[in-house]
């Protein structure tokens, strides 16, 4: 999924990635990819990794309108005006030295899991050939973690013998788990969770096109969101924050959970069919992982198999969605296992 935000929800239309010209955060990242340009060192690939949701994507994009107007923007920034030419064919996706390799709906309009190796393929001949306007081609992957093994490899023969003036934005939420060969020819760039006040800057900038938003929610969600804007918008979506805090009262009461309280979540959790349920395990599991790595401890609660425990509460939630199983039920397996890990 592109980040850092959906392109359209109930509350208005947001905009995309390429669309977004106000970058939230980031200011070193964007100051070394400036520094190396105005050096004339910047690298064939850039490896842009992070968290789901920080701006990623967002931040490609402003590097190839940057490439593509030729550097057309003040000292010391990546930030090109909005009608620039240049700029005005990124967004609309028709710079004809732009190459996005995306996830993009089949004739049947569903969304495949993986981008198609045969759409990968069409990066030797987009390099193969001159640029259009004689100048740089770049090329965005949003995101490698949604290519297969087969489109990697695609990928990595360009790489290994890239053209003069081509340049590889490739957008990674895990880039651990990308092949090593990948990794050592590429700069990577480390995006961070954003700070509480970057994703209330982040949602007040998303208010002007979606005015369905709720700021009076917005400083609860950032602080939920892990630094991430769109998870902040899914909090901000139904009755996520309200799962959200819920679980999080009945999780730091552990072992002595209150049965009505815990009553109560597994009803709300029961009918949806949105995503109430994901924000419930979304914070289990990071309870869990939090108190396992020692990130949060309480001396009170007996903590050494959390991490086996974080497996059941990830195969639960697997077979509750794949089968359609009594979400009720699975709140209360979920609370009865947790409250036994922790108990002396």
């Amino acid at each position: 999924m592109s980040d850092p935000i959906l392109e359209a929800d109930r509350f208005g239309t947001a905009p995309t990635p390429r669309d977004t010209h106000h970058l939230i955060g980031h200011a070193e990242a964007q100051a070394s990819i400036r520094e190396a340009w105005d050096a004339g060192r910047l690298p064939h690939a850039l490896l842009l990794g992070g968290p789901e949701g920080v701006g990623k994507a967002t931040l490609a994009y402003r590097v190839a309108r940057f490439v593509l107007s030729g550097g057309a923007a003040p000292a010391h920034s990546l930030a090109v005006d909005a009608a620039n030419p240049a700029a005005r064919q990124v967004s609309a996706l028709s710079h004809p030295d732009l190459l996005v390799l995306r996830r993009t709906p089949n004739d049947s309009g569903k969304l495949p899991t993986m981008i198609p190796a045969e759409t990968v393929r069409r990066v030797r001949s987009f390099f193969g050939s001159t640029a259009a306007l004689g100048g740089w081609r770049v090329c965005i992957v949003d995101t490698l973690d949604e290519m297969n093994a087969q489109g990697a490899n695609a990928l990595l023969k360009t790489l290994e013998e890239p053209p003069s003036r081509s340049l590889f934005l490739l957008v990674s939420h895990a880039p651990g788990r990308l092949l090593p060969t990948i990794r050592s020819r590429c700069r990577m760039v480390h995006l961070r969770a954003l700070e509480t006040a970057e994703v209330v800057a982040a949602l007040e900038a998303l208010s002007v096109s979606m005015p369905g938003l709720d700021r009076a929610r917005f400083e609860d969600a950032a602080e939920a969101s892990g630094g991430s804007v769109q998870e902040a918008l899914a909090l901000l979506s139904g009755d996520g924050l309200e799962v959200r805090k819920a679980t999080s009262q009945l999780l730091d009461s552990l072992p002595s959970v209150d049965p009505k309280a815990l009553h109560a979540l597994g009803e709300r959790l029961q009918g949806d069919r949105g995503g109430a349920f994901e924000n419930f395990v979304g914070t289990v599991e990071a309870w869990v992982s939090d108190h396992a790595t020692g990130r949060r401890q309480r001396p009170s609660l007996r903590l050494a198999r959390l991490p086996e425990v974080w497996e059941k509460v990830r195969r639960a939630a697997i077979d509750a969605d794949t089968y359609n199983l009594d979400r009720k039920t699975l709140v209360f397996r979920i609370f009865a296992t947790l409250d036994e890990a922790v108990r002396p």
